[in-house]
């Protein structure tokens, strides 16, 4: 089995079973003959080391794996292999991870394609960063393989789930569960997978405060044997706000407890 990137030597990878490999853009598809091997996963991250460890998990899940090891050849790979979830890195040569996000929600084809950020960059402001551009999770180096497994299934899971043909409306918003589309004010407003859900969550629960926790369950789908940080329900809701402008000021932050969205004021102000 062969790998390929541009301006590097191939790496060749001896695996078990029936397998055949084909090239696109400079970068080597796994297509293990294997039953249930129904999703693609493009992996754009330039250390080998932890693109084998990536494979090593995702493979016997019965998943397809594309590795990329610099950002341009990311880019073509997400246009032209059509992947079902990217997982990529931030720190890559010619083109980094903060633009290539930029790009693929820039076009119509990819702006839905989920994307796992795999980055040993650690700062609050990277993660809120890529969330504002459109990232659906964000996992920090060193990392469990069993839990990225987990957490590239969640999303593809998630997006994978036809919505209820039903628009919620408050005040100047309306959320079309059907259509996955938000409108503020009668402009249209982009969200990612998982603001998408937490806005969803938020509005079914009537005025009810919903603890981090419970939004942790029930939008990330993780539940306790996972340890994943309440703080990440924070960063998404602080981005959630920030685009739904004048009506952002309806989420309420109930402290120590969670969030609760305010159906009842006819008009709210800009959220701080």
């Amino acid at each position: 089995m062969t790998y390929w990137s541009d301006g590097a030597e191939p790496v060749t990878y001896l695996l078990a079973g029936d397998w055949t490999t084909s090239s696109v853009g400079g970068v080597a598809l796994l297509l293990l003959s294997r039953d249930g091997m129904d999703s693609k996963i493009l992996i754009v991250e330039d250390e080998q080391s932890i693109v084998d460890m990536l494979r090593k998990g995702l493979e016997p899940e019965g998943f397809q794996v594309i590795a990329a090891y610099n950002g341009q050849t990311g880019l073509r790979a997400v246009t032209e292999a059509r992947p079902d979830l990217l997982i990529l890195d931030l720190t890559l040569p010619e083109l980094d991870g903060f633009e290539l996000c930029r790009r693929i929600r820039r076009q119509p084809e990819t702006a839905r394609l989920p994307i796992l950020v795999l980055s040993g960059r650690a700062e609050e402001v990277d993660k809120v960063v890529m969330l504002e551009l459109g990232a659906d999770d964000y996992v920090t180096k060193p990392f469990s393989p069993k839990e990225l497994v987990a957490r590239v299934k969640t999303l593809l899971r998630r997006v994978s789930t036809p919505a209820l043909p039903q628009v919620l409306r408050v005040g100047t918003l309306e959320v079309d569960l059907d259509r996955y589309t938000v409108v503020v004010a009668g402009q249209p407003t982009s969200l990612t997978a998982k603001e998408f859900e937490l806005l969803k969550a938020l509005l079914e629960a009537r005025e009810r405060t919903l603890n981090r926790s419970f939004l942790l369950e029930r939008v990330w789908e993780y539940g306790e044997e996972l340890e994943i940080e309440t703080r990440t329900v924070d960063v998404h809701i602080r981005s959630l706000r920030k685009k739904l402008g004048c009506e952002g000021a309806r989420i309420i932050t109930v402290r120590n407890v969670g969030y609760r969205l305010d159906t009842t004021s006819p008009h709210m102000n800009p959220a701080p």
